[in-house]
Parts: C-alpha cells; structure tokens; sequence
C-alpha cells in the first residue's frame, strides 16, 4: 500500500495539470490579497492514443510533450498537481474511533482497509480525509477513505519526474471540479444550498458532477465528446484529424457545416446531457436540478448553453474559472479566454497550493 495525497494541504504554489486524451493543460496561480492571478497558462496536444479514456498509454511520448509544454511556459515552479479520473477511484466513507492522531489513524486504516477496498492493498494508492463527528457516535469521527490503483498513481507520478517536476499531488478528478467550481459559483444566482450539475465535455468523455451547496454528492462518466464532432467533419469534407480540429476551432469550412454537421452534434450534446441528468435523478433523491454548468472543450461552442436552457428549461452557464482573476501581461488573454471551459480541471489544481 502506498500513499496517495489526494487530500492532504498544501501551502506552496503549484503547477495545475490536465492530462486529458487530446492534449495536457497548465495553469499556474499567484495569490492576491483575497484573489489570485494567472501566472502561467499553456496548452498543448498529445499524439493520438498516447492517452484513451484517461489511461497513459505511452509515459514516455506524455512526458515529452510535457517537457515541451513546461519549457514553453517558463515557469520556474517546478511542483506540480496532477489528477486520477473519478471512475479510477473507490471513495468509502467509514467511521473510525475520534481518539486517534494521523499516524494512529494511518497505521489504524492500514490494518483495516482490506474490508472497503476490493484489491490487493499492495496495488493500491490510500489516502483519507477526517470530515467531522459521527452523527451516531459522538466517540467516533467521519472518514473519506480515498484508493485507487498505484499503477494509475505511479504512472503519472513518474510522466512529471521525467518532465523535470516534482509530483507534490494526486487527486482525483471530481474533487478537483469541486474546488473549481468555487471560482464560477458566484457567477450564479441564488448560490445557497443550489443543486448544481457541471458537464465537463470533453474530446472523449463526458462527466457529470452534480453539487448541492457546493459538495459533491454524484458523478458519472460517458463516452461522448468533441472528437464525435472532429471524426463528422473529417468524414464528410476529406480532412485529416488535425485540419479537422483546426477547422472546428478556426472556420473556413463549407457552407453546409453549420446547418448539416455542427446543429446535429448540438443535439447530440444536448440528448448526451439529458440523458446524464437522468442516470443521476433515478438514483438519487433529487428530480430536477438549479442550474447547468458546462466544462470541457465543446461547452466554448457558439450558442449550445442556450440550446441546453431552452430544451432542458434550466439556466446554463458556460464556466469561466478565470471571470475574476487578474492575468500576468505574458499569458496570452484571448487565448485563455477560448480555453477557460476546459480549463477548469486544471484551475482546482493549481487552487491546491493555496488551501
């Protein structure tokens, strides 16, 4: 059993990043009075299957471009934050004697651990989290028992070291969109106690977090994103993935684009969404939510967030992490801008140096 640190406090800045199946993104905040400041911000694409379903397949090509990626940022923080996808994690919440300091706990987890966790605990990353007193017990206190596959850990773990960084944390990709979502909640109305579903689309998955007060209680992950769209128009205009990706970001393609490709994809969004909110309202209390952030690449397409309120009847908000922050004069703003709906994973990591 290794150790995982998926929640532990950290007080250093750190350089957030996303490596997603597409490409690896990172931010890098400075802390100003009550604010932040981005400092650094950089964007660039993996080779195809380097990564599928959030799995690295090839650590070695990952770490290089990673390498690339640092050095074209200049950043001279050399911490990182890195995050697991939520489907890779077993979260138990158990409870444990109140008496206990960490390392008793720990050594306490250890020996107990065999019972929640459904692996070899020689192939598992622990980690945990006391949330407060038992509502049963007032001698015992609430634990977030967090594992997950070492060689998932390991793997990232050791892509940064090759990049030249120092892996300060892991964690998991839905806690990480919760400390995210703190930078976009007051971009919303009525803020208190709202059940909040965020959609982060991404190029091959879909993850639905649904929030209320700002804690998770729900997600779930899809196989549905934005390369649906890339593969349509390389199909039906003879394009290469990479002018096809291009041409989705930048325009220039026929005429019958919008109304034959882009609005059917929409409404694939759209189904895609609906049908996630309803996976979450048959196992759930809950029938109906506040509001609708979309994350992820495709929530930046013109006009969807609009489609989404109209079929759905709920307000949705396009996230940006970034509406409130000042921004360092040698991060390109226009381009942050674009990419502010995709970024959100890598904003609740950098966020980790500042708790």
């Amino acid at each position: 059993m290794s150790a995982l640190d998926f929640l532990r406090k950290k007080n250093k800045p750190l350089i957030g990043l996303d490596i997603s199946s597409t490409t690896i993104k990172l931010l890098e905040f400075s802390k100003h009075g009550s604010g932040y400041r981005v400092e650094n911000y950089a964007v660039k694409p993996l080779p195809p299957n380097t990564v599928v379903e959030k799995n690295i397949n090839e650590p070695e090509a990952v770490a290089q471009v990673l390498k690339a990626l640092v050095q074209s940022a200049r950043t001279k923080t050399k911490d990182a934050a890195v995050a697991v996808s939520g489907s890779s994690v077993i979260t138990k919440l158990v409870e444990m004697p109140g008496d206990l300091n960490d390392e008793q706990m720990e050594a306490y987890i250890s020996t107990e651990a065999d019972q929640y966790i459904p692996y070899p605990l020689e192939e598992v990353a622990l980690d945990f989290d006391v949330q407060g007193p038992s509502q049963k017990n007032p001698d015992q206190v609430e634990v977030l028992l967090a594992a997950c596959r070492s060689e998932n850990v390991e793997t990232r773990v050791g892509v940064l070291e090759v990049a030249g960084l120092t892996p300060k944390v892991v964690d998991v990709e839905a806690y990480t969109m919760e400390r995210a979502f703190e930078l976009v909640r007051e971009q919303l109305d009525d803020q208190d106690e709202q059940v909040v579903a965020i959609l982060d689309i991404g190029a091959t998955m879909t993850t639905l977090s649904v929030l209320v007060d700002g804690k998770t209680i729900y997600t779930r992950e899809q196989l549905f994103g934005g390369k649906q769209l890339t593969e349509e128009i390389q199909r039906r205009y003879g394009l290469s993935a990479e002018e096809a990706g291009l041409a989705k970001k930048q325009g220039g393609l026929p005429d019958d684009y919008e109304t034959e490709v882009l609005e059917p994809f929409k409404d694939a969004v759209v189904q895609q969404v609906t049908r996630s909110l309803q996976f979450f309202f048959s196992s759930s209390q809950y029938n109906d939510v506040d509001h609708i952030v979309l994350a992820g690449g495709v929530a930046a397409l013109e006009g969807l967030a609009g489609l989404i309120e109209e079929k759905l009847g709920t307000p949705a908000t396009v996230a940006d992490p970034f509406a409130n922050m000042s921004i360092a004069s040698r991060v390109n703003s226009a381009a942050l801008s674009g990419d502010a709906p995709s970024l959100m994973i890598a904003a609740g990591l950098a966020l980790r140096g500042f708790e």
